[in-house]
């Protein structure tokens, strides 16, 4: 699955939209299964190398393939590298925000938040283990979390888990960390620190990694040095590599890997 296949499709729309800050960028996209509820939810971030170029329409497929299964979807828009404000910290402000506001959501819809998973794509797996992590952050800190709604666990699709070493490529998607962070691991140590997943360990949480097999984009090593050093904390991490899967097929439920996805998403719920 390729990027102009996944995106040449009709964007499939939310049941709503929703603000969840005064940006124009601060809002999600909500949609809701059938039935009365209460809906378990997933929190899912999209990627798009945290660029303003790429929106949160390429992950409506999975959406709305997830809300079709029974699952209640948010899905947080963000300030990204390009926007004002966007890069750090406002990206993640803005995903950290948009985390908290599932508790107003909820009072509203019928959503049941002791279910409840983290889910991204890419980029958007890296904001997601960084969302589970940051309880890891010094106190004090504005971004740490000191009252995090609790999550039944993470599924990392593609996700970037350590951005210092995916700051070493050259292109594309790793030229954007420097950018994301207002510099690059040497000139910004200490921020790195603050955002990068892999040196936020542990959780705390049950992390599933999916990634293509095929994947050109996020080299398989990002998946498995995470788990690694997650394990050695004695965390619940697993990785499952779909094979013949590129980038992008783990977001389109048309992808012969989108089963193990849905699947990995409800078995964390325990909806399965």
């Amino acid at each position: 699955m390729s990027w102009g296949e996944l995106t040449a499709l009709a964007v499939p729309p939310p049941d709503h939209r929703i603000a969840y800050g005064e940006d124009p960028l601060q809002f999600g996209e909500l949609r809701l299964p059938e039935g009365a509820g209460p809906h378990p939810v997933v929190v899912f971030l999209h990627g798009g190398c945290w660029r303003s170029e790429y929106d949160l329409a390429h992950v409506s497929h999975a959406g709305a393939a997830l809300a079709r299964a029974g699952v209640a979807v948010w899905t947080p828009e963000y300030r990204r590298v390009g926007d004002e404000d966007g890069g750090w910290p406002g990206t993640f402000a803005d995903a950290a925000d948009a985390m908290a506001y599932l508790e107003v959501l909820a009072q509203r819809y019928a959503l049941d938040l002791d279910r409840v998973v983290l889910a991204g794509h890419s980029a958007g797996g890296h904001l997601a283990l960084w969302l589970a992590a940051r309880h890891n952050l010094p106190a004090g800190h504005p971004l740490r979390a000191t009252s995090p709604l609790q999550v039944r666990g993470i599924v990392s699709l593609a996700g970037i888990t350590d951005l210092r070493r995916y700051a070493q490529g050259a292109r594309g998607c790793n030229a954007a960390v420097p950018l994301l962070m207002g510099g690059g691991p040497v000139e910004q140590s200490e921020r790195y620190a603050l955002a990068n997943p892999i040196e936020l360990l542990p959780l705390g949480v049950p992390v599933r990694l999916l990634q293509g097999a095929a994947d050109p984009i996020v080299k398989l090593e990002q998946a498995s040095a995470f788990v690694e050093r997650a394990s050695a904390y004695g965390e619940d991490a697993q990785i499952e590599f779909i094979e013949s899967a590129g980038h992008f097929d783990l977001i389109a439920p048309f992808a012969p890997a989108w089963p193990a996805v849905r699947d990995a998403v409800l078995v964390m719920l325990g909806t399965d």
